[in-house]
């Protein structure tokens, strides 16, 4: 029992740090662009407990995290998210492409914390044996979180990061019919990443494209992440 709560809290600080600095990086670039929204409001905050959701910041990370210990003894894939950061579109001179440009600030930071990380990993080999293992597996679960929140968040359904980078890029007419999609985005996402390719495997369908592109793109990301952190290939 208490090494399976060492590795929980090992797995859920890096992941809970992942998810805080993406919310912080939306208020950040928003401050920048001319919204201080976020900011009066509290949330331009390193503090987790100012982003939490209950759902996706303790619950479903929570599900993952103890699930994947308990069968597989190992974290191989996380999934989360926090309280939106308020964002007042209307202060930017282009709220479009504001936008846009919020939304890819909280992958981009994601991407540039793996790389972090991964550079990070050359002085964990340095510690004591048992600190560089417990210091080597917080930094892979923290590349491993981030690289899962960048691309995921890269969706195109709003109201992920990838959905409102395209209703900023998208001609205005076909911007305001994809930003409606929003209403309904997270339905879509839970079906299309969670029920769906349950129920269609019940029946012998193979139909997960998000399971599958996840697949594919994260093994290309960590090599490229280690790569550009000076890491043999």
């Amino acid at each position: 029992m208490t090494d399976l709560l060492l590795s929980i809290v090992i797995a859920a600080i890096p992941v809970i740090l992942a998810i805080t600095l993406h919310e912080t990086a939306h208020g950040y670039a928003a401050l920048a662009l001319g919204d201080d929204t976020a900011r009066s409001m509290g949330r331009l905050s390193l503090n987790p407990l100012r982003h939490v959701d209950r759902v996706g910041t303790l619950l479903v990370p929570g599900f993952l995290l103890v699930s994947q210990l308990l069968t597989i003894g190992r974290v191989v894939f996380m999934f989360g998210w926090a309280k939106p950061v308020p964002v007042s579109a209307w202060r930017f001179a282009n709220p479009r492409r504001g936008m846009a440009l919020v939304a890819a600030a909280g992958p981009l930071v994601n991407f540039f914390l793996a790389w972090l990380a991964a550079l990070m990993t050359h002085g964990a080999a340095l510690l004591p044996e048992m600190a560089g293992e417990i210091a080597d597996t917080m930094l892979q679960t923290f590349i491993l979180a981030n690289l899962v929140l960048g691309l995921f968040n890269l969706l195109p359904i709003p109201p992920l990061d990838g959905g409102r980078i395209m209703v900023g890029i998208l001609p205005e007419r076909l911007a305001f019919a994809w930003a409606r999609l929003e209403r309904a985005g997270l339905v879509i996402v839970l079906l299309l990443v969670f029920l769906l390719p349950r129920l269609l495997a019940e029946f012998g369908i193979r139909f997960d494209p998000v399971g599958n592109a996840l697949n594919t793109g994260l093994p290309w990301a960590f090599d490229l992440v280690y790569r550009l952190s000076f890491h043999d290939a």
